[in-house]
Formats: C-alpha cells, sequence, structure tokens
C-alpha cells in the first residue's frame, strides 16, 4: 500500500485527468485509416463515464504487490498511428506489464532469430489449458504450446542472446523501451514479490529441461522473465507499444523502426489466438482484436493502420482478465466499429452495420 500512496502523492490531481491531444512529429504522415478524433474522444468518453463506477472481479493475490493495489485505479489510452494521444483516468499510475510483456519479448525474439526459429521452437498453438498449466507442457507436440502462455514465454525469454543474465535482461528492457518511445523501469516491490512466490514458474522451467524445450540456464530464464513481467508502465506508454505494432513496427511518437514489418501479422496471430489466456476465444468472437491482458490489470488492444487501446484497471476475472478494461475496448472497439473479422471494418459497406456498443454487455 506504500507503493501506491507514494505513487499517488507523485501525480497529486491526475486521478481523474482528461487529456486529448495531437503531437505533432517532424515528417510525421497522415495515415488514412486512423480514427477522426472527435470520433475516438467521444467513444473513449463515454467508455470511461459508463464503467467507472464498475466494482465487479477482484485484484490478483496470488502475488502480493498485486493484492494491495488500488482497484478503484482506472486509466483509458489510444494511440493512433499517425500519432494522435488520447488519454483519461489514472494516466500516470506505472502498474506492472505482467503477461503483456510476452509479446514483446516475442518480438525481440523474432528479431534475432526470425519467425521460423521461433515458431519451430516454441510453437503457436493454444494449449486449451490455463496459463500456468503443468498438462500442456506435456501434452503439447511442441510442449510450450505458444509464447504467450507461461511456458512458452519463459522458453521464448530464453532464447535472446547474451553473455550473461544482465545483458540479456538489459536487451529486453531496451527493446521495451523503444516499443514504448520512453523509459521504463523495473518495480522493485513487484519482481521481489513475484521472485518470492514464481515456484510454479521454476516447475515449468525444470519440465522444459526434460523435454529439451528452453534454450539457456533455466533457472536464469525464470529470472528474466519475472522480471519483464515486474517493468512498471503507465497506460500511454502501454498504448504507445501497441500503436508500434499497429503502425507495422515503427514507433509513431519517434517513428523508430522497433519491428520488422513482415514480423507483426505474426504477433498479433499470437495475441488473436491467446492473449487473453482461456477467454480467447470468446474475445475473438465478441471484440475481433488482436490483444494481451496481464495480472496487473492492463489490456493492450492493437487495431492495425489505425492504433492501440490500452485500459488498466486491477480487478480481474476468473480468468485473470481486468473485468473493466475488457468492456472499455469491447464498447470502444463496437462504436468506432474496429473488429478485424468485420469487412466494413476496413470499408465495405454493409446493409445493416452494428450499431456501437450493443454487445459491450458481455458477461465478463
Amino acid at each position: 500500500m506504500a507503493a501506491y500512496t507514494m505513487q499517488r502523492k507523485t501525480f497529486v490531481g491526475l486521478a481523474v485527468a482528461a487529456c486529448f491531444i495531437t503531437i505533432p512529429i517532424a515528417a510525421q504522415h497522415s495515415s488514412p485509416v486512423a480514427p477522426r478524433a472527435a470520433e475516438l474522444k467521444a467513444a473513449v468518453n463515454a467508455a470511461y463515464s459508463m464503467f467507472k463506477s464498475d466494482t465487479s472481479g477482484k485484484n490478483a493475490d496470488y502475488i502480493p504487490y498485486l493484492a494491495q493495489v488500488n482497484s478503484k485505479l482506472f486509466g483509458i489510452a489510444v494511440v493512433t498511428t499517425d500519432n494522435q494521444v488520447y488519454t483519461l483516468g489514472d494516466i500516470d499510475y506505472s502498474f506492472s506489464i505482467q503477461s503483456i510483456s510476452k509479446v514483446f519479448t516475442l518480438a525481440l525474439a523474432m528479431e534475432e532469430l526470425g519467425p521460423s526459429k521461433v515458431f519451430d521452437r516454441i510453437g503457436s498453438e493454444p494449449t486449451g489449458r490455463p496459463f500456468n498449466s503443468v498438462d500442456a507442457v506435456v501434452d503439447m507436440p511442441t510442449h510450450t504450446g505458444n509464447p504467450l502462455v507461461n511456458a512458452g514465454a519463459i522458453a521464448t525469454t530464453s532464447l535472446v542472446a547474451g553473455a550473461n543474465a544482465d545483458e540479456k535482461w538489459q536487451k529486453i528492457l531496451e527493446y521495451y523501451n523503444k516499443a514504448a518511445g520512453d523509459k521504463l523501469k523495473l518495480i522493485d516491490e513487484v519482481y521481489r514479490s513475484e521472485a518470492a512466490t514464481n515456484a510454479g514458474n521454476k516447475a515449468l522451467a525444470a519440465l522444459l529441461v526434460k523435454y529439451d524445450r528452453i534454450y539457456s540456464d533455466p533457472l536464469q530464464a525464470v529470472d528474466i522473465y519475472t522480471k519483464q513481467c515486474s517493468v512498471g508502465v503507465n497506460v500511454k506508454q502501454l498504448a504507445e507499444m501497441g500503436a508500434t505494432l499497429a503502425n507495422n513496427g515503427i514507433n509513431p511518437a519517434t517513428r523508430e523502426r522497433v519491428v520488422k514489418a513482415e514480423y507483426i501479422p505474426y504477433i498479433l496471430s499470437a495475441m488473436t489466438m491467446a492473449g487473453l489466456y482461456n477467454d480467447s476465444g470468446d474475445w475473438a468472437w465478441h471484440v475481433g482484436l488482436p490483444a494481451k491482458s496481464g495480472v496487473g490489470g492492463g489490456i493492450l488492444a492493437v487495431v492495425p493502420g489505425k492504433g492501440a487501446i490500452a485500459v488498466f484497471a486491477p480487478p480481474l476475472d476468473e480468468q485473470g482478465n481486468s473485468v473493466k478494461a475488457q468492456k472499455v475496448i469491447t464498447y470502444v472497439s463496437h462504436k468506432l466499429n474496429y473488429n478485424l473479422f468485420s469487412p466494413s471494418s476496413v470499408g465495405l459497406e454493409v446493409s445493416r452495420p452494428r450499431r456501437g456498443g450493443e454487445q459491450a454487455t458481455r458477461n465478463h
């Protein structure tokens, strides 16, 4: 609770701050498909008002630090591919990125090895099991299933090259910095809290050794993985990371190439198949956006070519996904017709377009 109090004092007056701005960047090009500012602002404002009083779910309690985070915190950020930035609520609170980090370590592994080697070693199949399942390690043909479950994520982290653990960790953190267009930091209290309770991940890593599916020292891989999950982000930084993926791998603010364009479809497909744990199929059915959640309370959704929306609200459902974040993203995606599986989302007219928000009352 002390860490939360300290951060709240640092950002006095920002608890319900709203900021809708467009940041001019030299040589920035307008996106032909980015949403109109007025429409996006209206959708985000409406979602914030609609769900800010929702008290569904509860904080993750198997990590002591997360159990103590104020459950009323709520922030939304949208960053478009032409660098329009929209934020609302608790926008400066730094929360732990948790499993959303898996997406960007996967991107780094692809940058180093190429997608084929990563696919061969990690796999891409939904496990149909909980994210920390031991049975999935034994039963899946590739033993890790995909890079967004814990076993696959630890194996992916083990692929990152480096002379020692510190070099690997610094490489991962610097890669996250490029995606965010900002300097991110390890939340040491989160790291220590998770490191003291990660026996399950150590067991998964040991099992991966049995099947020859981990590619560095297993305990080192688990420790680096624990650190990457403990990186702090605010919703704007997280949305910037997502917008980098939406913008074909180029950070919209810095204009720096972070991910090769040809790797983006692989990353987004992994997010679609396994981004919301056992709720991924339901999410694809109702929302139709590549997304990744973290038990710290964040969800990041990517709209290729248009931008990304990040929402932070700590209370989770039984699957480990932020309840409020799911509702916000569902509402905004319906309101702006962002479903990638809908032909109308790319301009094809339909006789009876879906009205915004009609399905925003999913049972989550």
